[in-house]
């Protein structure tokens, strides 16, 4: 079901929320936008559920009910997990058609508390800045401890360093470092995270929606990388804050938690991103340099009797899903 408001054509905006199994983060996510909507009276949220089939439909919509949501959130029931990008698509496809799409469209997580005025900070400074394509807020821990958010796109050169994990290196190659010192004041910057991610209408309409093959991880790096060639630029904007319990959408990247085995669908994100944008031989380079560097890495843990913090079985699972070994077998 989607929005039955209108849209304001000049002023209005789309949020939406993906949610896999997570109903009270939603929820939760939405109690928080109830201040947000009531200063930005032409917003519209729209709730993917990417076939939970957990009751979390049932639980968000009578949360909806309870609430006296149902003027500002709709909810969408999808049959199939796509993933991410498939989520997102599946509430912007439609609306961009409609005869008054919104000005904005916000990607939110449901992991995400948004504070007061966060919304209206992107969008004031993206209604200033209209050559601006996308713009990311300033992501932070419940303890107000801020999380990177603003990142370079991803190359040979942060794949060696990824590995390698060594001071000296990371410093001669600061210019590729993907997560470079969180800045504190507006900047442009290669990518935001996509927690908080707001996109002008005409971007979509330039680059098209979002890679559906990415399941989840790299699909807003690869966004930003086509809007990028496409000629516009993405900010981020501090000023806009949004508390992110990280992880607890995808059960990845936990902090504070022994570190789980990467999913399948990270190492193929990541092939897919290599490949895509920059050419096989390029991607075997990028394979082969976080080899070197991460191999180095092990050697020189033991050696040191450094404790190793790396999800389990790393090597062997990035190993099986390089281009080395795919190119290969399909």
């Amino acid at each position: 079901m989607l929005p039955q408001n209108s849209l304001d054509p000049t002023s209005s905006i789309l949020i939406i929320i993906v949610n896999y199994r997570t109903p009270q983060l939603t929820i939760d996510c939405l109690n928080s936008l109830v201040q947000e909507i009531q200063s930005l009276p032409e917003t519209q949220v729209i709730v993917v559920d990417n076939d939970s089939g957990d009751r979390s439909v049932e639980q968000i919509q009578e949360a909806i009910s309870t609430q006296n949501w149902s003027n500002w959130v709709s909810v969408i029931a999808s049959n199939h997990n796509g993933g991410f990008a498939f989520g997102n698509n599946l509430a912007i496809r439609p609306i961009l058609k409609s005869s008054s799409p919104p000005v904005y469209f916000l990607l939110l997580n449901p992991d995400t508390i948004v504070l007061s005025g966060a919304i209206k900070s992107l969008v004031d400074f993206m209604n200033q800045h209209p050559q601006v394509g996308i713009a990311g807020s300033r992501l932070e821990s419940p303890d107000g401890e801020v999380q990177h958010s603003a990142f370079r796109f991803h190359s040979i050169w942060s794949e060696l360093d990824r590995g390698l994990q060594l001071g000296v290196v990371t410093k001669l190659l600061s210019k590729w470092v993907v997560a470079p010192a969180i800045p504190t004041s507006q900047c442009q910057i290669d990518w935001v995270s996509g927690a908080s991610f707001l996109v002008r209408r005409e971007v979509f309409e330039s680059v098209g929606l979002m890679d559906e093959e990415y399941f989840m991880y790299y699909e807003e790096v690869d966004f930003c990388l086509q809007a990028k060639r496409m000629g516009w630029s993405c900010w981020y904007v501090p000023e806009s804050r949004v508390i992110h319990l990280v992880g607890q959408s995808s059960g990845v990247d936990q902090p504070n938690t022994i570190p789980k085995r990467l999913p399948q669908y990270w190492f193929n994100s990541r092939r897919r991103y290599f490949i895509k944008n920059h050419g096989w031989w390029y991607a075997i380079v990028a394979d082969f340099l976080w080899l070197v560097g991460f191999i180095s890495w092990k050697i020189r843990s033991v050696l040191q009797k450094k404790s190793i913090h790396h999800p389990p079985h790393l090597l062997q699972d990035f190993w099986k899903n390089s281009v080395f070994v795919t190119r290969l077998t399909h």
